[in-house]
């Protein structure tokens, strides 16, 4: 019988590794996570501590928030763990020897798998990476005396959703704007599913209609086509952009000018069928001016 859950997590780790290797920090993926899910923890690691050549063990605080059911295993790595059922606790993998150790130049993801708290809120889990050389102490938790501070060393942080809002994170979200008297124009975006979904509906009361459209060639000639929904694999940027997949807004309500902010609803299906929303706020731009790297969606529960 195939195991689910091993394959969700392998995904899961695959596509840390490719798309976030430039983070320096210890993160987990973002997206966030529902209320009272079961949740792989895996926590990104991408580099050695300063002036280390590898790192020798990992230690995962785990808040008491969370209730652990058990961490993955690694091969040449000796694992401790709290009791199955715990709330909170300390998880740590230490290297068998320098041959088994993670060497700076590798990445890779160490996993705990558990159930997430009934009530929504943000949970912080410190990290701390001990190296053949020096450690990493990624610990620094929010407080109202340092939010206004870039931390340098932060904890891993999950957001734990509402039960009705869609797991997904929002980048480099953009509407362009609209000549006098355009019926329709383009939305683009870029999604990441953490567990994996599909987008099946958008909405904006900007638009009378916002379809998912794809561009195929077909017989040499490039055509655009609605699609019922898009999938999310676990993990994986779907990217959204001029010339290849976007939201086409039809049956415009207002002038879409540049310098405004348009509201969309985003609705999600996930493994088990089940729809939750997410409500991201987005800045119209001119021509095909992108977004610039930057997160260009505010993310609303």
């Amino acid at each position: 019988m195939k195991n689910t859950s091993s394959t969700l997590t392998l995904t899961l780790i695959t596509a840390l590794l490719t798309t976030t290797a430039a983070h320096a920090h210890v993160v987990l993926p973002a997206g966030g996570a529902n209320v009272g899910s079961p949740y792989d923890a895996a926590f990104r690691v991408g580099h050695a501590c300063k002036d280390a050549k590898a790192t020798t063990a990992i230690e995962v605080e785990l808040p008491k928030a969370f209730q652990f059911r058990e961490a993955v295993a690694r091969s040449g790595w000796k694992l401790s763990t709290p009791t199955a059922g715990s709330q909170g606790g300390t998880v740590r993998w230490e290297a068998e020897s320098a041959a088994t150790a993670l060497l700076g130049s590798e990445k890779t993801a160490f996993v705990v798998r558990g159930v997430l708290p009934a009530k929504a809120q943000a949970l912080h889990f410190p990290v701390h990476q001990i190296c053949d050389t020096g450690r990493a102490d990624w610990a620094q938790i929010p407080t109202s005396a340092n939010a206004t501070e870039k931390l340098e060393f932060p904890a891993a942080r999950l957001e734990v959703l509402p039960d009705n809002v869609a797991a997904v994170d929002v980048r480099d979200a953009w509407v362009r704007a609209a000549v006098p008297g355009q019926s329709g124009t383009g939305a683009f975006v870029t999604l990441q599913a953490p567990q994996g979904a599909k987008l099946v509906a958008v909405k904006s009361a900007a638009a009378g209609v916002v379809e998912i459209h794809e561009m195929k060639l077909e017989n040499d000639v490039m055509k655009m086509r609605a699609i019922p929904a898009l999938d999310l694999p676990a993990g994986e940027p779907v990217k959204l952009a001029p010339g290849g997949l976007h939201l086409m807004m039809m049956d415009l309500k207002q002038p879409i000018t540049a310098g405004q902010t348009l509201s969309f609803t985003l609705t999600l299906e996930d493994a088990n069928g089940k729809r939750r929303e997410r409500q991201i706020e987005v800045p119209v731009r001119a021509g095909a001016a992108a977004a610039g790297g930057e997160h260009g969606a505010h993310q609303h529960h």
